[in-house]
């Protein structure tokens, strides 16, 4: 792509911040130029926060029905899924999988659920309550 074609449209999700994209610039050297990002980009983002919300929402409701752990749902609220947990923690995505699980998340040793809130940035303590 051009330096003079980096799109210039705006895009609210980036909260009025600039994003770094490289571009091939009138010397025929690729570089960094600012762009405040398209339209396309917007709709795909806003798409994608929407899902996360109804996820989060979705297991919210099921984790006070005791089907799920609040994990679950700290996973979505922070717009994370189960494999990016997993490589944030450092645990096996099967471990995570694991620990969605009621039973299995209330016996966490206070060193793992550290480890999650330390992920997630929240308090630990915050680890059990399902507050929207």
């Amino acid at each position: 792509m051009k330096a003079e074609d980096v799109p210039q449209e705006g895009n609210t999700t980036l909260g009025g911040q600039r994003k770094a994209m490289y571009a091939r610039g009138a010397d025929g050297r690729i570089g960094i130029v600012a762009s405040q990002g398209w339209e396309a980009e917007e709709i795909v983002t806003r798409q994608a926060v929407e899902e996360l919300e109804r996820l989060a929402a979705d297991a919210r409701r099921r984790a006070l029905a005791g089907e799920t752990s609040p994990l679950e749902y700290h996973m979505y609220r922070a717009r994370m899924d189960i494999t990016l947990l997993s490589q944030v923690t450092g645990l096996w995505a099967w471990r995570v999988r694991r620990h969605l699980r009621p039973a299995v998340f209330a016996r966490l040793s206070p060193a793992l659920r550290a480890r999650y809130a330390a992920a997630l940035g929240i308090e630990t303590q915050r680890l059990d309550r399902l507050d929207p």
